[in-house]
């Protein structure tokens, strides 16, 4: 919360004791232990009156199963649309093909690419990506 660690807050309870004085500092500390005692009591009663609004069904509910950090989608969505048949995936189901990515080209080897392909030769090492050009393909 505050980032302190223990070093950190010997420091400070040395420059309070510094700074409050030998006989101010049973006043405090007293007044310290009341504080943290009515915190302590506030919380209790404040989950006491939280337990006896929602009553007894809310005992029941499993609060590990609503964790966000267990959250798996495909499995919601398994458990909501199918029944009790598990999904068996087919080993043999071919997979869409990727995408034609684009050829970016030098300006030289663009020119000499196109005269290739026009002269109805193969394209050479020109026509190959260049390494490191930007490529997005959701892009418009």
């Amino acid at each position: 919360m505050f980032d302190i660690n223990g070093g950190e807050w010997l420091v400070l309870l040395l420059v309070a004791i510094l700074v409050i004085g030998p006989e101010r500092l049973p006043q405090y500390a007293e007044q310290l232990g009341v504080w943290a005692r009515r915190a302590r009591r506030f919380a209790k009663d404040a989950r006491t009156r939280v337990d006896d609004e929602l009553g007894e069904d809310i005992k029941d509910v499993d609060w590990a199963a609503l964790d966000p950090r267990r959250y798996d989608p495909r499995r919601i969505v398994r458990e909501a649309l199918l029944d009790d048949e598990p999904v068996a995936r087919a080993a043999t189901a071919p997979r869409p093909a990727a995408p034609a990515r684009p050829v970016y080209r030098t300006g030289a080897a663009q020119a000499a690419a196109a005269t290739t392909t026009a002269a109805g030769g193969a394209t050479d090492a020109a026509a190959q990506p260049l390494a490191g050009a930007p490529f997005d393909d959701e892009a418009t």
